[in-house]
Order: structure tokens, then sequence, then C-alpha cells
């Protein structure tokens, strides 16, 4: 693969959500992401691999507002804010 380019990856098959609307899929998979910053002192090298996973099912648009949301403490899920 030549240097700068990204290798795609989607999220696992999660047997949870079969041939259904992935909008739960997507806000468990953003939680996820989450609750993995939140176990490991907002290192997001760490939780990479669970950014991507949500990146992969849920529109931009959404994982955009959420993060917005975090920021401002108005997110409606798992809750974590790194200390600055």
């Amino acid at each position: 693969m030549p240097a700068g380019e990204a290798k795609l990856k989607t999220t696992p098959l999660d047997p949870r959500f079969p041939n259904t609307n992935q909008a739960q899929h997507c806000w468990t998979r953003y939680n996820e992401y989450v609750l993995c910053l939140k176990g490991n002192d907002g290192d997001e090298d760490v939780c990479h691999k669970y950014l991507q996973y949500a990146a992969s099912v849920c529109p931009s648009s959404w994982v955009e507002r959420w993060n917005e949301q975090r920021e401002e403490g108005t997110f409606q899920g798992v809750q974590y804010m790194k200390e600055e």
C-alpha cells in the first residue's frame, strides 16, 4: 500500500444488529468509544479502533454532533469529559 493511503475497515459483525436499521448499532458503537476513553484516561490512541467502528456505521454529522454535545456537557449517552 503506498505511503499515505489508509486501509479502510468497517466494524466487525455484531449479532445484536442483524438486518436492521443501523441507528442503534451506530449509537452503541459510539458509546463503546466513549466508554473506552473513560476507561483509558482519554487515551484516543488506545480507543481509535472504536471510533473507526462508529465512523463506519454512523453518519459523520451524527458523530460530529455527539462530539460537540460531549464538549458542551449535553450528550445523552455515556458521560466522559477529559480533564484538561
